[in-house]
């Protein structure tokens, strides 16, 4: 079984380009981090605005798109309601017209 990684192990495991590699990173961290935050947090403030411009105007059209869902299926269950309404009346009242 093997044990936990010791820090001597991962050091020989990376050798000495990784450790090189490794102090560089923490010395420049200091330095990169803050530019690195400097770029993208505007970049990220302007996503967030879009996204937020883009969600108001199609708030609005779904809206609308819902308002003539709502007509239509009005339209399509009056339709329905007068068809029913005419064989009733045909059923009941066979040989008449409907007064045209």
């Amino acid at each position: 079984m093997k044990s936990m990684a010791k820090i001597t192990d991962l050091v020989e495991d990376a050798g000495v380009p990784g450790l090189i590699a490794g102090i560089g990173a923490i010395i420049l961290a200091p330095v990169f981090i803050p530019i690195v935050a400097g770029i993208g947090k505007p970049i990220a403030k302007s996503l967030i605005k879009n996204g937020i411009v883009v969600y108001e105007k199609s708030k609005g059209a779904f809206a609308e798109l819902g308002e003539t869902w709502e007509d239509i299926v009005a339209e399509a269950k009056a339709e329905i309601a007068e068809a029913q309404e005419s064989s009733i009346f045909e059923a009941t009242h066979p040989g008449e017209s409907n007064g045209v």
